[in-house]
């Protein structure tokens, strides 16, 4: 792979993770009508989650810093014998509340893993999942009263929102839509709620990695081209430092049916020129 289609797929793969767009949507897109490699592109933008780690690490790395100074305190709590306490210490319950969201997650890549994978092989699907997300994003900002923190925060909110991010594995539905989507229709406060989403993305992209970490295409990617995955990282966490500061905005002060308008645009072309190719 060059370096400009590696600096192509990092910009959209940083822009379109943490906007409400779909990065897995958007690239299979890019695969199509430039005519890029299917298997190449699946394995390289995994790659390129480490780029988009870096900008969630960037963005709230004093959040992160927290949870890790926490998670000590924690152990020593339950090694003396004091147990969780989390009503006492918001940082260790919003800690739990990220282990809990993940593991709905992860339950559903794993069992429905071949599943969402035949949903890849063509542009359908992805249509159909940018309606859905632009129906998730208009639905949720009829929502305004949102006063939940993290104090108040239950289980089954972080359960809900795992299950959302799981859904999200299907491509055209967003990541980050979607688990906004759950954390503000269970009444989250909105910053409160973009916060623990991207937050919430950290074990799902770092299992991600490792789930195809060992793969064979995944070695002979890095060996060949290195220099390209470091300019792609590189362009992936740059865009997507800007998408997230663009998220935090908006979610303020704007409205995410703007992004609505977009994705129902975008899959419904997709639905009809899949439609008329066949």
């Amino acid at each position: 792979m060059s370096y400009l289609k590696a600096i192509i797929l990092g910009i959209v793969q940083g822009l379109t993770e943490f906007l409400p767009v779909s990065s897995s949507g958007h690239l299979l897109m890019l695969q199509h009508f430039f005519g890029i490699e299917s298997d190449s592109v699946l394995i390289f933008t995994i790659l390129l989650h480490v780029g988009t780690l870096i900008s969630v690490f960037f963005c709230y790395w004093s959040d992160i810093w927290e949870l890790i100074k926490e998670l000590f305190i924690t152990i020593a709590d339950l090694i003396r014998g004091r147990g969780l306490r989390l009503s006492e210490r918001p940082v260790r319950k919003l800690g739990v509340m990220i282990i809990v969201a993940s593991i709905p997650t992860a339950i559903i890549g794993i069992v429905f893993n071949d599943v969402f994978e035949g949903f890849y092989k063509t542009l359908l699907p992805t249509g159909v999942g940018l309606l859905i997300t632009g129906t998730l994003l208009w639905l949720v900002e009829r929502k305004r009263n949102n006063s939940v923190s993290i104090e108040e925060m239950t289980f089954k909110n972080a359960i809900f929102v795992g299950i959302m991010q799981g859904i999200a594995i299907c491509p055209g539905i967003s990541r980050s839509g979607s688990t906004l989507f759950g954390g503000l229709s269970g009444g989250l406060q909105r910053d409160f709620a973009v916060k623990f989403a991207f937050l919430v993305s950290i074990p799902s992209i770092l299992g991600s990695i490792f789930f195809e970490g060992g793969s064979d295409a995944m070695a002979s990617i890095l060996s060949a081209n290195m220099g390209a995955v470091i300019a792609g990282c590189i362009a992936a966490a740059v865009s997507g430092v800007l998408a997230i500061k663009t998220m935090i905005a908006v979610v303020r002060r704007l409205s995410l049916r703007y992004f609505s308008i977009y994705v129902w645009i975008v899959g419904a072309a997709l639905i009809v020129y899949t439609l008329m190719s066949k």
